[in-house]
């Protein structure tokens, strides 16, 4: 069963066709494929449509040290 809330790891590389005809691959030993369509950089997981958490603590606080 498919769980549509995360992505699926594939050892790479990786090709897959996409709907439209194009073919994507990654080279990568380790490929994270989107399962819910919604990633940036479709139809690789990007997390870019994922919440993210805050840290309270780290409000005001530059990246940097």
């Amino acid at each position: 069963m498919l769980d549509h809330q995360g992505p699926v790891l594939i050892e790479g590389p990786v090709e897959i066709l996409l709907e439209d005809g194009t073919v994507a691959r990654s080279d990568r030993f380790v490929v994270a494929v989107c399962t819910c369509r919604r990633s940036r950089s479709y139809p690789w997981c990007d997390t870019s449509h994922r919440a993210h958490r805050r840290n309270p603590s780290a409000r005001g606080k530059g990246s940097c040290p």
